[in-house]
């Protein structure tokens, strides 16, 4: 018996009456793809490790595809080579820039990243310079490399907000120090403000965001919603979560937010901006908050 990640592992019962049970194969424990394997059972999503019996066989992802473990699959070779080199550049896919992204994240070398997920080095550039839609057993192989889910890679989820994932069993809280939360910040990101409205009312805006000398900066419109922070104390909020590992961390910044008027600096803070707001339009006002308070908390688990 011979599998592959993805694959479908079911057991057939020998016995009158008995449940058939099937789970999809998460884990190899031998490269050749033979048993043991770690299987999440479909009736429980529950992950076990499974050494089959002779009343268990395995359901292929792609039928009539011959057994293959290691290099691309035959699609996927034709598929890089499909690529003309003569013909016009094509952007890259939403599946490449993620896979991309989360490389990157994790600072792994493309060449490493297809060793571990085996595949060839030129069908991973291939993913991440094309649109492409590599097969379930691609994704998932990548996905394990990358620390996320296949899902994830395909966007699933992206309408949803984040931390659907269960709590960790041991959760470590730390709180973070003033270092940290700079660093976490790092040089730009999306950040959310909570500003007092001209109604009254308390609200919650993201925004781009550019750190330039400890100083929080975003543009917007006047008329805008975060241009309401002009003139007041605020609170600036920037945060990550993990939704695979089910950890993250969050920054709170809080200080007097000030208009931004010397025109050399607005043009300084426009050539050095990392991107263009991504609600479009004009938004030429410049925000400044420099934060009188910087705190921080993460969750890990707990033997981390």
């Amino acid at each position: 018996m011979q599998a592959h990640l993805g694959d479908q592992l079911v057991i057939e019962s020998t016995r009158s009456g008995a449940a058939r049970r099937d789970g999809e194969i998460v884990g190899l424990h031998h490269a050749d793809g033979t048993p043991p394997y770690d299987v999440r059972w479909s009736d429980t999503d529950e992950v076990a490790l499974v050494f089959p019996g002779p009343d268990a066989h395995v359901r292929h992802l792609e039928h009539g595809r011959p057994e293959r473990i290691h290099g691309p699959a035959p699609s996927e070779t034709v598929a890089a080579k499909a690529a003309a080199p003569n013909g016009p550049a094509a952007g890259p896919g939403d599946i490449g820039r993620r896979v991309a992204f989360e490389r990157r994240r994790q600072g792994l070398g493309l060449e490493e990243t297809a060793r571990q997920a085996r595949m060839s080095p030129g069908y991973l550039s291939y993913i991440e310079e094309h649109p492409a839609d590599p097969s379930v057993a691609a994704l998932i192989r990548l996905a394990d490399v990358l620390n996320t889910t296949a899902t994830a890679l395909r966007g699933g989820g992206v309408d949803l907000p984040p931390g659907q994932g269960r709590a960790l069993l041991h959760p470590h809280f730390q709180d973070l120090g003033p270092d940290e939360c700079r660093a976490l910040l790092s040089t730009h990101g999306v950040g959310r403000i909570a500003v007092t409205a001209h109604d009254g009312r308390p609200a919650v805006v993201p925004v781009n965001y550019e750190v330039v000398d400890d100083t929080i900066t975003f543009r917007t419109a006047p008329d805008s919603l975060p241009a309401a922070a002009v003139g007041t104390e605020v609170a600036f909020e920037v945060d990550h979560v993990d939704d695979a590992l089910s950890q993250g961390w969050s920054v709170l910044a809080v200080g007097p937010a000030n208009v931004t008027t010397d025109p050399a600096a607005v043009r300084e803070l426009t050539e050095r901006a990392h991107t263009t707001p991504w609600p479009g339009g004009e938004r030429g006002l410049w925000v400044s908050i420099r934060p009188t308070s910087l705190t921080g908390r993460r969750i890990t688990a707990g033997d981390h």
